[in-house]
């Protein structure tokens, strides 16, 4: 055994026949949306040419997929988005509450109303305590795009049962509603359950940080609170409410409840 001048074992070196450039997600993630981007919206075109692009992967390439359907809605393919998460989800991959809001976004974005709400319904009946916010805020954004009012408020009635607390923007648009329609009552009664937040957490350069909110106007636009929550959902933010400002009564009194005519 030969020895260095460092009196230790032999350096070494690369082989010479192995190659080290490596296909990356990235990269594999740009020729999917290649491969698909250029074909007609026939479902048997789509799905042949996903299932010819995966045939020789020994595992099911869920990142890479994630990265091309994050491409597709920076390019609003909400069609191309639609057929590669259902394709996806055919294959029993990518079953999370991610991949379904994605869905929903995506046949919303589409003017695919009917098929929004089957799966709204579907994830609602099957997720009914667990089912996250980012969910009914969507829901009520899209009916408050549609001038929906009563849907919206079954939206929000559901919130009130089950008990979860709306966020900003849900409160700008069911009390913009309010006004519309001339509920004045409801509208005080909501302003005064559901206060505006005084602090949020935010996170910036990966520290989560606790910031003021800035106050609202009143003469603001609703439809920019709907535009903001499609950027970015309240899953990276939290917001934290002063309880001391709202009564008890008027925590416990529903503000809006569905009745069902028999």
């Amino acid at each position: 055994m030969k020895v260095c001048g460092a009196k230790g074992p032999r350096p070494r070196y690369p082989r010479v026949w192995k190659t080290r450039n490596r296909i990356g997600t990235i990269s594999k993630s740009a020729k999917l949306v290649d491969c698909i981007k250029e074909l007609s919206n026939v479902k048997e075109e789509v799905y042949g040419a996903l299932d010819s692009f995966i045939a020789w992967e020994l595992e099911f390439p869920l990142i890479t997929v994630k990265k091309a359907l994050k491409t597709l809605e920076d390019q609003r393919e909400w069609k191309r988005i639609i057929q590669v998460t259902k394709w996806m989800l055919s294959k029993g991959q990518g079953k999370t509450m991610g991949s379904y809001f994605t869905l929903l976004n995506a046949l919303a974005e589409d003017g695919r109303l009917d098929e929004a709400e089957e799966l709204w319904m579907k994830l609602f009946s099957e997720n009914l305590e667990s089912m996250p916010r980012v969910f009914y805020d969507k829901m009520v954004s899209i009916y408050y795009r549609r001038d929906m009012h009563e849907k919206m408020f079954e939206i929000f009635a559901d919130m009130e049962e089950l008990g979860i607390r709306p966020n900003t923007s849900i409160v700008k648009m069911v009390g913009d509603v309010f006004q519309k329609l001339g509920m004045l009552d409801k509208y005080e009664k909501l302003q005064k359950k559901y206060p505006p937040p005084k602090w949020e957490y935010r996170y910036i350069k990966g520290k989560r940080v606790r910031i003021r909110t800035k106050p609202s106007c009143e003469s603001d636009d609703p439809g920019e609170a709907v535009n903001e929550t499609d950027e970015k959902t309240d899953m990276n933010s939290k917001e934290i409410y002063d309880d001391t400002e709202g009564s008890v009564d008027a925590a416990d009194e529903p503000i809006y409840e569905v009745h069902n005519s028999s």
